[in-house]
């Protein structure tokens, strides 16, 4: 489908997440990709806020080393201004892009960015909590606009110095299982070393797992095929830009060899009908020790996708 399409589809998944009882809808930021359309999550993250009720909805995550950390806050406190109490500002380290995008992201290109994440990081809390100390030179810059809502500001990272920054922080802690599987250490560090803070007294862990259901096993099986190819693709350097049907997939997989549920190392999915997933989930959400668990699920056809949600909700009996 075309990007613009894509868009569309993940207002229209919201709205079903909406009725079905899910907590937190997060959308992501990546650059310079046919495959993945979101390239500015406070954009599409209004238009989601309009069209539900419930939702929690924030950016899984901003890629703060491009920006500055007002135009960050201002941009995030506008939406909680909007949608009190239902924007999350998820944060990451990573470029979302390659090497040549996150060059061209930049406003000066006449040398490399230095690498100051954790000041940045620093500096947008400081404006979130009007917390900059005095003599800070932008201390006066703290009349946010769409104050006095609060925004739930979250680390994500799938290594392990995005957990260390969140613990010494006291900021709740998303760990990206879909990107880098076998985090249960970092999650386990984060938990051991976290820092009450007064936002946050307790440390909040959740995991990122990618998770396709379908009515049966086998359903689910061919539906990850798509994800499988994507996967494969993408670890050996080689361009795809769109996700695959089951049918190219599995044409893909027969000429290279393969048996069907080849996962590049690494990577892993939750893959099964809904009392298998459910499983799986708890599982990992034990392994993890976490409080909660969100859900990516990248299938080539829209309507299997929400028919995916739909058969977790239930199982989970969410509604």
């Amino acid at each position: 489908m075309s990007g613009a399409q894509a868009l569309k589809n993940a207002i229209d998944l919201a709205t079903l997440a909406d009725r079905l009882g899910y907590y937190r809808y997060w959308v992501a930021e990546h650059h310079g990709t046919t495959s993945l359309a979101c390239a500015s999550p406070e954009v599409l993250i209004g238009p989601i806020a309009a069209a539900t009720s419930r939702l929690r909805l924030g950016s899984g995550g901003v890629m703060l080393p491009h920006y500055s950390p007002l135009k960050v806050a201002e941009s995030f406190s506008m939406l909680s201004g909007l949608y009190p109490g239902r924007i999350d500002l998820g944060l990451g380290r990573a470029p979302g892009s390659d090497s040549l995008t996150a060059s061209a992201l930049q406003r000066d290109r006449r040398q490399r960015p230095q690498d100051d994440f954790p000041e940045q990081l620093n500096e947008l809390l400081g404006y979130l909590w009007d917390e900059l100390p005095e003599d800070h030179p932008f201390a006066r810059l703290s009349s946010l606009p769409g104050s006095p809502e609060l925004i739930q500001p979250w680390m994500l990272g799938s290594s392990a110095q995005s957990g260390i920054w969140a613990a010494e922080l006291g900021l709740p802690y998303m760990f990206a299982d879909f990107i880098h599987a076998a985090g249960e250490p970092v999650a386990e560090r984060y938990r051991r070393d976290f820092v009450p803070s007064p936002r946050f007294p307790s440390p909040r862990q959740g995991v990122a797992l990618q998770v396709i259901c379908a009515d049966t096993d086998e359903e689910a099986r061919l539906l990850a095929t798509s994800y499988g190819m994507r996967l494969i693709h993408m670890h050996s350097g080689r361009r795809l830009d769109k996700i695959p049907s089951v049918e190219t997939a599995l044409k893909f997989f027969e000429e290279y060899n393969l048996p069907p549920s080849t996962l590049p190392s690494g990577r892993r999915a939750v893959v099964g009908s809904p009392a298998k997933v459910k499983e799986q989930i708890e599982v990992l959400a034990a392994a993890y020790g976490a409080d909660e668990v969100m859900i990516v699920t990248i299938i080539h056809e829209h309507a299997a996708r929400k028919r995916s949600y739909e058969l977790i909700a239930q199982q989970f009996g969410l509604s």
